[in-house]
């Protein structure tokens, strides 16, 4: 495959309205700044941008909370996010903000551009508007008692007791956060982006040009979504905070937050190309670009369907790749800014990388297990104890141990200078390390090209434990005590020690785009430059001279004490506590009387046909984290019936059991799946999920009644 003219990547923008957990850094930016890394250290032109999301309604909300004014709160978490990701080395060309004028002026001319080539559609819909505040109502603004629950901590969007997903119509006696006041439905009128009109399109594109390349998550999430019915998508909405819409007959509207925050990326380029003197167009409109998007899952729909939808009504280039990482949970749980179940970038930064016996070394310690570690095709986890282990095991026993045991026989054995290479006397030992370097090379940099970053990790950790294992088989130290009685003894401590020396200075090398600093720090300990570090010198077998002096040997890393991982697990559970305390101490609301559904007579029930069913087999729907696709027999026939549990129930525990089924209610389509059939459930207070089934088994096909 040919290679590009030029690279463009992105990393997903964080929102402005917090701090960023190690999550985040795991799931988009550690991967594509180890990308970056490597194609830099390949010479090829790339420019890597990010920046902070600052528009959409969780920056008011996050403003109220703090007493203060959306402008105070995206300045405050722009920089604060801005300087923890320069201080765990994240190399962006270009570290944007979408609340500059140019970002306006893009995100705005793109809009227009697609509205007058009439790529945008107008509806009028009813939504909620607070007559006292004279606004109308993001759902997040809408507060209620929970349907679910009874609490009253219920937003339009989600409870925030029982987190439940909601809708404003679901909550009763819905109030404005704004005034106290309830709303009413008023109509307005909005943009919409068409997406299923593009169906085809979109079709081709993802499940047939990238199906192969691109990795089975994305693929299978994009597959969902169009077979699922690809609905218009708004594109401005009622609220004061964001880029207004840059028509007459829109003032009060403002651009989604959606809609706006990827053209973030083409901002920050035209903001680069003004800093460095360049054109910034060819990065977005030459097809010899390979444009590269490093996301979170829950991004995956955007920056593969509705985003590319974009680009292409609008001229751009097309993402090449969208290598989308799963979740990084922490300590057996998910991560949750509300219950305080996290680990902030920041909090790392200052328990680690700020104190005494931290620096540039914690920040690779942090990089090395996060990519060991990377959610790339499921969900992982970050476990203290896991970190420990990863450090002291790996960094500090086999590739640190390496290289200081190379450095201080360098020292004691050769003077401290690089030894001649002996090749009358070489053996299979150093042949078969030297045609390891070349295969660890050609690994690492295949594994690279597919995003593969794991794996290309392993490679250059394994390399370095082959290096321990030469060293083992050669002995210099034993040689050392007989060269008295065998002079000739020297030469095999110098052809070892050579080849010690060559296998490290390529390890600085391949570890480079994971471990910057560890890198850097090689390079001193080997007095040479940065250029050593060009990815054409990987695999090379003479890139120190010899005769030449190295300096003194330093340790590249320390060891994780357990006194430290205690006092991080009691951190994490201590904050835990505190949450849950202020919960408890909080008024409980009294359980509201849920709703009774309009009265119904007798025949209309009658027509509801209930029998008895026996679940034969489940199975998980793919990427639908709460459906569950049931094979149900129903004594007179088999039936699929594709149902909500996925998150009660695993389909393991559920095989056997027998279960009430609607069984004459219309055939529906989920997620491209036909269900024909509704299993009966009860929900308890707790919002758990019960089988109404019979107390003892009876035949498939059984009447209830």
């Amino acid at each position: 495959m040919q290679q590009p003219k030029r690279y463009l990547v992105t990393s997903a923008l964080p929102y402005a309205n917090g701090l960023k957990h190690v999550g985040h850094l795991a799931g988009a930016y550690i991967p594509a700044d180890i990308y970056v890394r490597y194609l830099r250290a390949q010479k090829r032109e790339v420019v890597f941008v990010c920046g902070s999301d600052e528009h959409g309604t969780a920056i008011p909300i996050q403003a109220t909370k703090e007493g203060t004014t959306p402008r105070a709160i995206i300045d405050k978490y722009h920089e604060a996010m801005k300087q923890d990701f320069e201080d765990l080395g994240m190399s962006f060309d270009i570290y944007h903000r979408t609340s500059e004028p140019l970002h306006h002026e893009t995100a705005q001319e793109f809009f227009r551009y697609l509205h007058e080539r009439g790529e945008l559609e107008i509806k009028e819909t009813e939504q909620y508007f607070d007559e006292a505040a004279k606004t109308f109502l993001a759902d997040r603004y809408i507060k209620g008692t929970c349907p679910n629950c009874g609490s009253d901590r219920a937003f339009g969007d989600q409870c925030e007791s029982c987190g439940r997903t909601l809708s404003p119509d679901e909550l009763i006696n819905p109030v404005s956060t704004l005034s106290g006041q309830p709303p009413v439905k008023k109509k307005t009128s909005h943009w919409y982006l068409p997406l299923g009109k593009h169906e085809n399109f979109l079709r081709k594109w993802i499940l047939e040009q990238h199906k192969d390349d691109w990795r089975p998550t994305v693929v299978g999430q994009c597959k969902s979504w169009i077979e699922g019915g690809l609905q218009s998508r708004a594109v401005t909405r009622d609220l004061d905070w964001g880029i207004k819409v840059p028509l007459k007959e829109a003032e009060g509207k403002v651009l989604y937050v959606w809609f706006d925050a990827p053209i973030g990326y083409i901002s920050a380029t035209r903001q680069w190309a003004i800093e460095n003197n360049r054109d910034w167009k060819p990065y977005w409109y030459d097809q010899d670009t390979k444009l590269v998007h490093f996301i979170g899952k829950d991004n995956i729909v955007f920056h593969c369907i509705i985003f590319p939808l974009m680009l292409k009504l609008h001229g751009n280039i097309l993402p090449e790749n969208v290598p989308a990482n799963e979740f990084l949970n922490l300590e057996g749980d998910k991560m949750s800014t509300s219950r305080n179940w996290k680990l902030d970038m920041r909090d790392y930064i200052n328990d680690f990388v700020k104190q005494e016996n931290g620096g540039a070394q914690c920040v690779d310690m942090l990089r090395y297990y996060l990519t060991q570690i990377a959610p790339e095709t499921k969900d992982s986890e970050f476990m203290w104890k896991g970190f420990q282990d990863a450090v002291n095991s790996e960094l500090v026993s086999i590739f640190g141990n390496f290289v200081n045991r190379s450095w201080v026989l360098l020292h004691k054995l050769c003077g401290g200078k690089v030894p001649r290479l002996h090749e009358d006397i070489l053996d299979e030992n150093d042949k078969n390390l030297a045609e390891e370097i070349r295969n660890t090379k050609n690994r690492v940099e295949s594994l690279l090209e597919e995003y593969k970053f794991r794996e290309a990790l392993f490679e250059v950790i394994d390399l370095a434990r082959k290096g321990n294992q030469y060293m083992q088989k050669k002995e210099p130290w034993i040689v050392a005590k007989s060269l008295a009685e065998n002079p000739e003894g020297q030469k095999k401590i110098d052809n070892c020690m050579h080849c010690c020396l060559q296998l490290t200075a390529n390890l600085a090398i391949l570890i480079n785009p994971f471990l910057p600093h560890t890198a850097a720090k090689m390079l001193y300990m080997m007095k040479v430059v940065d250029k050593m570090l060009d990815w054409e010198n990987a695999g090379k077998l003479k890139l120190l001279s010899v005769g030449y002096s190295m300096r003194e040997p330093q340790l590249l890393f320390r060891k994780i004490e357990d006194s430290e991982i205690s006092a991080q697990i009691e951190k994490l559970n201590n904050g835990l506590t505190k949450v849950e305390e202020q919960t408890q101490t909080a008024p409980t609301p009294a359980p509201a009387e849920k709703p009774v559904k309009p009265e119904i007579v007798f025949e209309d029930f009658a027509k509801i046909d209930l029998k008895v069913g026996t679940i034969i087999a489940a199975e998980k729907v793919e990427k639908a984290d709460k459906l569950l696709k049931l094979t149900v027999d129903l004594g007179f026939e088999i039936r699929t019936i594709v149902s909500g549990i996925a998150l009660h129930y695993s389909p393991e525990e559920i095989t056997g059991r027998q279960v009430t089924v609607v069984t004459n209610l219309a055939p529906r389509k989920m997620r491209g799946i036909e269900s024909n059939g509704m299993i009966l459930m009860a929900e308890d207070k707790a919002g758990k999920l019960h089988f109404l089934r019979p107390p003892t088994d009876i035949d498939p096909g059984s009447n209830v009644s």
